[in-house]
């Protein structure tokens, strides 16, 4: 008897599918869809719900001095992760919509808010820069609104353009396009957030708080360079090869990975380590929008 039930355990192994197959069958289950993209709006949801949490902390710290660029940052945290929430979570409508270009429009929309919010900080450090070196600041916000309307404005004409195509080549473009703004954003974080760090190096050891911001631009600069590059060469690969095609139902695993390395992950991370309330008294480096 033992022997038989040997005999029938080899024959099922035997005739087991392929590895692959499985593997394939898997990926093309609605179980591992609906895991995946749902645990993905819960993660951006989690990350969207922290941003307003500490966007309201900071109101009632400082209520009586507007916007400043520290509640606009957490703001814009609060609408990109609650929009990528609102996808994920009603993926199978936004995927299914036709045209492919809407659909496009849907998924980058987001993606240009995560650029504009996280560049806000590469302006914060830049006026900070520039002011503790006696230099002129004045030019450095119109130059941020002026290159955030820019690339807005060649992302509308990229979307038009695949609308009115509906060819492969206008994907590819705007997916370059993104990937090229991308390594922008990583290098004036290079170059500002390197400058700033070096810059507070220079001060004297007893400086008040002088640890505490190496570490705090020392940190985000590391973690948004290398956010900005991985979403850079990721979207450059996937404009030249169909496999690797983000923001498409049937790569679910690609998708996961993806937006937790170049946006989840990232924002968690700043948002802890930029957790500090502002203090009561409006210091030189805490500036108003205007």
């Amino acid at each position: 008897m033992a022997f038989s039930l040997r005999t029938k355990t080899f024959t099922f192994i035997e005739g087991d599918e392929d590895p692959i197959q499985l593997w394939n069958k898997i990926l093309e289950s609605d179980q591992l869809h609906k895991g995946v993209y749902h645990t993905l709006c819960a993660a951006y949801a989690i990350v969207s719900f922290i941003a307003l949490v500490q966007l309201v902390r900071i109101q009632m710290r400082v209520p009586e001095y507007g916007w400043t660029t520290q509640k606009v940052f957490h703001l814009m945290n609060f609408l990109v992760n609650g929009v990528r929430a609102v996808l994920f979570g009603l993926y199978k409508s936004v995927f299914a919509i036709r045209p492919k270009a809407l659909e496009q429009v849907l998924m980058e929309v987001p993606g240009l808010l995560f650029f504009s919010t996280y560049t806000l900080l590469v302006l914060f450090w830049a006026e900070i820069y520039h002011q503790a070196r006696s230099e002129p600041a004045q030019k450095l916000r119109p130059a941020y609104f002026s290159i955030n309307g820019v690339v807005y404005l060649i992302q509308i004409c990229l979307w038009l353009y695949m609308a009115a195509s509906k060819t492969a080549a206008g994907y590819e473009i705007a997916k370059l396009f993104l990937a090229v703004i991308s390594f922008c954003a990583a290098l004036g974080f290079l170059l500002y957030g390197g400058r700033l760090f070096f810059l507070l190096r220079r001060f004297p050891i007893e400086s008040r708080g002088r640890q505490k911001k190496l570490y705090e631009v020392g940190s985000v600069t590391s973690i948004c360079c290398a956010c900005f590059l991985i979403r850079c060469v990721l979207l450059a690969v996937s404009a030249f090869n169909e496999k690797a095609d983000l923001d498409v139902l049937d790569n679910p695993m690609l998708n996961l990975t993806y937006y937790v390395l170049v946006e989840i992950v990232p924002s968690g991370l700043v948002l802890f380590i930029l957790r500090k309330l502002p203090p009561k008294r409006v210091s030189d480096q805490y500036h108003p929008i205007r």
